[in-house]
């Protein structure tokens, strides 16, 4: 399981081009196999290998560098038959390598070679995914987990066993509602034990987010007993049977309902940016307004449509970014180097800054607004109106 760790410590390296470095980043895609050997996908992954290594040589780039293509050609040979996606970030000249299992929703195969971590691939799977908890619970058992990327880990149960109905009712059937108070009265303890379980957890920021798994039947008696806190990170439910449902189930089950959160969530806020910006609010549109309030430490959420891409220059001295193609920074003078994808520099610092990040496929909103859009904690430019006006 990719950890939040990795994924800043991947959007935090930068190789160092004085030294000859570079930053590779392979991600690897299984196709649909044509045919039970799965050759294509294995001799897809060497070609993008093998022209990446004659790039590499063309430009005079034979040390360390070609000893981490030779390296990722050997783990694309011995790809085939794969489900998983693969990603692997390497720089043998500062001693990385970094290899994960990813979900088969890759895009595509591809090799990068650049100056850092090329990490659009996994923002489109991790920009907005919170740390998730799945509780899957019945009457008398409850079971937690974690889900990140369709990896689904179970971290603990909580098990109380029902007493057994006595097996005479008694006078006039007393010792049969006796025994059926004594169930339900066990059943709410359970209940309340589960909630308090999920209360701690979130307090210890062990999860972020909350999915249930729990019969129809079950449902209203144990959402009664859940901390309002608790109930606030509830994303959904789903209904499932304890005692059957198998793993496989659970994380289906969940990655829809996550799946489903995630995109509603992304369309409601990206409305509400362009709003704001509309309004003068917390809320900018367009490339350069955004770099602006990025720079300036505005930024809560980034929107981008699926295949947003755009020109802009980066300082290499002091990290500015620039809309407009100037030659030199307008920040500290030093000369500036053009990107041609000015995504491969926002999204590594929405990473370290913990910034949301959401790729939405349509939303005519954004398309009219330039197709990037931010949403705003605060605009610095209004709260030092304000303060001046307080003076």
């Amino acid at each position: 399981m990719m950890t939040r760790d990795e994924i800043r410590e991947l959007a935090a390296f930068q190789a160092d081009e004085t030294k000859g470095a570079c930053a590779l980043s392979f991600y690897f895609q299984p196709d649909p196999p044509q045919d039970r050997s799965h050759r294509r996908e294995a001799i897809v992954a060497k070609d993008v290998v093998k022209q990446a290594l004659k790039s590499a040589a063309a430009s005079g780039k034979n040390g360390p560098l070609h000893a981490d293509l030779d390296r990722v050609l050997d783990l694309a040979t011995n790809l085939r038959g794969s489900a998983r996606g693969r990603a692997v970030f390497a720089c043998s000249a500062q001693n990385f390598w970094k290899e994960y299992e990813l979900p088969p929703r890759l895009g595509g195969t591809q090799i990068y070679l650049q100056p850092r971590f090329q990490l659009k691939p996994l923002a489109a799977l991790l920009g907005a995914q919170p740390t998730l908890s799945v509780a899957v619970v019945d009457r008398q058992r409850a079971r937690f987990f974690d889900l990140r990327l369709d990896d689904l880990r179970e971290r603990g149960a909580i098990v109380h066993m029902l007493s057994r109905n006595a097996s005479s009712d008694g006078f006039n059937g007393y010792e049969a509602g006796h025994a059926e108070r004594r169930v339900s009265e066990e059943a709410l303890q359970h209940f309340k034990a589960v909630a308090e379980r999920l209360r701690i957890d979130f307090e210890k920021g062990i999860w972020e987010r909350l999915i249930v798994g729990c019969q129809d039947a079950n449902w209203r008696e144990f959402e009664a007993h859940l901390h309002p806190y608790v109930r606030q990170r509830l994303i959904g439910r789903f209904s499932a049977d304890v005692a059957s449902v198998s793993n496989e189930e659970i994380r289906d089950h969940a990655g829809a309902v996550l799946n489903q959160w995630i995109a509603k969530r992304a369309s409601t806020k990206a409305g509400e940016a362009v709003d704001f910006a509309k309004s003068n609010g917390r809320g900018v549109t367009g490339l350069r307004r955004v770099l602006q309030a990025l720079e300036a430490g505005e930024v809560q959420s980034i929107f981008l449509t699926e295949n947003y891409s755009a020109r802009a220059v980066e300082c290499p001295n002091c990290g500015h970014l620039d809309a407009h193609l100037v030659p030199s920074c307008v920040a500290c003078g030093r000369p500036t180097r053009e990107l041609t994808d000015v995504s491969d520099a926002i999204i590594p610092i929405a990473i370290r800054r913990d910034i949301e990040l959401f790729y939405l496929k349509e939303h005519a909103d954004l398309d009219r607004a330039g197709n990037i859009a931010a949403l705003l904690r605060f605009r610095s430019d209004q709260t030092t109106g304000q303060l001046a006006a307080a003076s």
